[in-house]
């Protein structure tokens, strides 16, 4: 009854996102009335192991009793406050920690958010550094098939046109160069080669590359060998051009490292963070940079040098308190060697997608995983079929149109993972 009724409520009221709302009169809502671990429970007792981790953010499982305790603990101290002449503990031990975890010569960090908004920051201060040494630099260039985000410039070096289409008169002039074709080194080499035909004409009016690194999540998750990212750094340092790694969603761990650009061994001009940064609990994002870029705006007062960008609840305390508790879990406990072999456990779940006539391709990454479908058209929402499948087999999947994926909270089980697979399989068969 209670599920019913909220059902109501929220349709009454609510705009949800990345939603035809027109759907939600033959399909329903769920309503959750609580979670735990891998767990969603709606108010008829009904339990969704959740294989998107709520939209890529939650790793350590729903209700975590020790991110809990902590957010409890700052809750008594400080909720918040003012962070342009002030600061607080937490912000400044989860900044400290960072700059330790992160590539070197990542030394500052500036806080925001959400992702979008992150990668905002990252353009802006880009550009501005340039600007502050003389240069003018307007361009910004992207991959093809990338997505950092959906406010406007966020939007504007993304390349996924379902998001983008329509708003292109709002946008800001950027190009798109190659994304590795496939998780080859060849392919590698051959997008590397494109970009940097691209910064022999164009270099002087070119200020980032932004990447989503070895992922690219909103893209299909299309996936790319690191030696790409090894051989663009290798060009934005002779060009001049800096090199922004968007790792929003394949930061903390997800790809087999802690972060994406470790695994190749490359420190990017900026590190855009969010997602998984406060273990899924509270919105939060930043942007590290180097004190070599940070120096370019440090001077005698000039309002035009400084780098006056905000947000009312920049480096929150308590989404700080999240953050570093997230971080104490990856301290305390050898996650990145667990995910590993849990990883290796869903490779082998995975070899069985591939006696489906209606599968296409197999890409993993870490704790990333994508199934490919093939023999459809867009209209027939096969997508929305295998979604709606799974929630009446108890899981949450939500497939980017013909990409059924996985990617659950760091927690899950080898039964939860095996349960999850066998579902998204039976979906896929029943199509």
């Amino acid at each position: 009854m209670k599920n019913e009724e909220l059902k109501n409520r929220d349709l009454d009221v609510l705009w949800h996102p990345c939603t035809q709302m027109k759907d939600h009169e033959t399909l329903p809502l769920i309503p959750i009335k609580k979670a735990h671990g891998v767990y969603l429970e709606d108010f008829e007792g009904n339990r969704y192991i959740d294989a998107i981790s709520s939209w890529w953010v939650n790793m350590f499982g729903h209700t975590n009793s020790y991110i809990n305790a902590k957010i409890k603990e700052q809750l008594d101290t400080l909720e918040h406050v003012i962070l342009a002449g002030f600061t607080h503990e937490q912000v400044v031990k989860l900044s400290e920690r960072l700059v330790k975890l992160t590539p070197k010569d990542l030394d500052k960090c500036f806080y925001s958010d959400n992702g979008s908004s992150a990668v905002e920051v990252a353009l802006k201060m880009s550009f501005h550094s340039h600007l502050n040494s003389g240069k003018t630099k307007p361009l910004f260039v992207s991959l093809t098939n990338s997505y950092h985000g959906e406010t406007i410039g966020a939007l504007s070096v993304g390349d996924v046109e379902l998001y983008k289409e329509t708003y292109a008169p709002l946008l800001m002039q950027t190009i798109q160069t190659a994304v590795p074709k496939d998780m080859t080194k060849e392919s590698a080499i051959s997008a590397a080669e494109e970009f940097e035909e691209l910064c022999k004409k164009r270099a002087d009016e070119i200020s980032a590359i932004i990447v989503e690194p070895l992922i690219q999540g909103a893209g299909y998750m299309h996936m790319y060998h690191p030696h790409f990212l090894v051989l663009l750094r290798e060009i934005c340092s002779r060009y001049n051009v800096h090199l922004i790694a968007d790792e929003v969603m394949v930061g903390f761990g997800r790809t087999g490292e802690l972060f994406a650009s470790k695994k190749a061994g490359i420190s990017p001009d900026f590190l855009v963070l969010s997602k998984g940064l406060t273990g899924g609990y509270l919105p939060l994002s930043v942007v590290l940079t180097s004190n070599e870029i940070y120096a370019k705006f440090y001077c005698d007062y000039n309002e035009h040098k400084a780098f006056l960008h905000s947000h009312s609840y920049t480096g929150n305390a308590l989404a700080c308190a999240a953050a570093n508790a997230t971080l104490d879990i990856f301290e305390n406990e050898d996650i990145i060697e667990k995910n590993r072999e849990k990883a290796a456990f869903m490779a082998k779940e995975l070899e069985k997608f591939k006696e489906l006539p209606n599968v296409k391709e197999i890409r993993q990454t870490g704790m990333v995983c994508a199934v490919e479908l093939q023999g459809y058209t867009a209209e027939e929402r096969i997508g929305l079929r295998v979604y709606q499948y799974g929630l009446e087999h108890g899981v949450l999947l939500r497939p980017l149109g013909h990409i059924v994926y996985f990617m659950p909270p760091y927690i899950i089980s080898e039964d939860e993972m095996k349960k999850m697979m066998d579902v998204a399989y039976a979906a896929i068969q029943a199509l």
